[in-house]
């Protein structure tokens, strides 16, 4: 038991600040400590990766325009989202199989979201049952919906949400089938997922190579099912059937009606990267929007979810909240997407590397970090308050504001 303990304890010393200064540092720990599939899964994209690349890079199109000598005694990271107030513009999106990342996954990342003040996002594709995940936080948690499962299963799991206290679901709309990420068929993802040994042969050394996940993989219990989709008279859905379950529920404008009368409470639309859908999602009673091209991981060469942003702000015009999500490494990126018209982000691969890397300790550095940036970024603007913050402090392709 000593020698398992060992293995498993992180390394509390290599989160220090002075070893892990931004997100990129914390990729590069997960990248160790997790086998190369779970690590494709969690850092690749679809097809080419083009849009991956560019959700990042677009960032490196606007620049800011700072307000010099401006004394900033504080700096009021505080917005409120969905009438709830939290504590910095950054609330941590819907990651799925983050218990594959983690033994703690869901739990671990909620639990550090509600130490630092802001919001959690559960994924339908996840470990942790939704009850045990609620209770890990006292701040706001959403839960976010695939229909996998059918209608059924999903009635059932919004009800459960409800019970448990989470306050908005979120319907994303960008998953009719699942991306070509082609990481994934090459390093042996859905073998890592499948109970065949015989399948798993070929990527033992890359497992292997990696004890410590092992060993917290094992006394985990292996793959976990879905404990959010139960399916009548079987239980949780194993992981392995989400890809054929994602082709028959794809979510139609039509489904938002059912799902608003079976959820009373607020509902996000997650997926939009066009002016006429904004409209639609205004249209069928969502509350908010989150600009969304689902991390580059399903139609490659779709716009970066920053350069739609404008024209979604300016479509909606005020109507209901515009949240945005996609390429979200540094506190600066935040602060840019405020600018454009973001109420807040939501952050995936951000907190998803700490995660891997070290659990919730892992997520609360990287919360960490990305307030600090944003902190920083906004006195150097010379800008107190985020909700003081609007295009004048950039400049960006004036393009952007046009529908493609």
């Amino acid at each position: 038991m000593l020698i398992v303990s060992v293995v498993l304890l992180p390394k509390m010393k290599k989160l220090s600040p002075s070893r892990v200064v931004n997100i990129a540092d914390l990729r590069s720990m997960a990248e160790r400590r997790v086998p190369k599939s779970v690590f494709d899964y969690l850092d690749g994209g679809a097809e080419g990766e083009v849009t991956l690349r560019e959700n990042c890079r677009a960032f490196e199109d606007i620049t800011f325009r700072p307000r010099h000598a401006v004394k900033v005694n504080e700096c009021d990271l505080r917005t409120t989202v969905l009438g709830t107030e939290v504590s910095f513009p950054a609330i941590l999106a819907p990651v799925g199989y983050s218990r594959l990342m983690h033994p703690d996954g869901e739990v671990a990342a909620a639990r550090a979201a509600g130490e630092a003040g802001t919001g959690y996002i559960l994924s339908t594709i996840s470990g942790h049952r939704l009850e045990n995940v609620k209770a890990a936080t006292k701040r706001p948690a959403w839960y976010q919906l695939y229909l996998v499962g059918g209608r059924e299963a999903a009635e059932a799991a919004m009800e459960r949400a409800r019970k448990a206290g989470f306050s908005a679901l979120v319907i994303t709309v960008d998953t009719p089938v699942a991306g070509m990420r082609e990481r994934d068929f090459r390093n042996g993802t859905a073998e890592l997922l499948t109970g065949n040994i015989f399948a798993k042969l070929p990527f033992l050394p890359q497992v292997l190579a990696t004890p410590r996940w092992l060993v917290s993989f094992l006394l985990d219990g292996g793959v976990p099912k879905l404990e959010n989709v139960i399916l009548p008279g079987q239980g949780g859905m194993p992981m392995t059937d989400v890809g054929t379950a994602l082709r028959k529920s794809v979510v139609a404008w039509d489904d938002i009606r059912w799902i608003r009368e079976s959820w009373s409470g607020p509902i996000v639309v997650k997926g939009i990267l066009t002016a006429d859908d904004a409209r639609r999602a205004v249209d069928a009673g969502a509350a908010a929007i989150s600009v969304s091209n689902h991390g580059g991981r399903q139609l490659d060469c779709v716009s970066a979810a920053i350069a739609a942003l404008p024209e979604i702000v300016t479509a909606v015009n005020g109507q209901i909240e515009v949240l945005m999500d996609g390429g979200i490494r540094r506190g600066a990126d935040i602060v840019k997407a405020l600018c454009l018209g973001a109420r807040a982000v939501l952050c995936g691969r951000a907190y998803a590397y700490g995660l891997a890397a070290a659990g919730q300790t892992g997520v609360a550095r990287a919360l960490e970090i990305l307030r600090e940036d944003v902190d920083r970024t906004m006195r150097l603007l010379g800008c107190s308050s985020v909700r003081e913050l609007n295009e004048s402090y950039v400049r960006f392709p004036s393009a952007w504001k046009t529908p493609g």
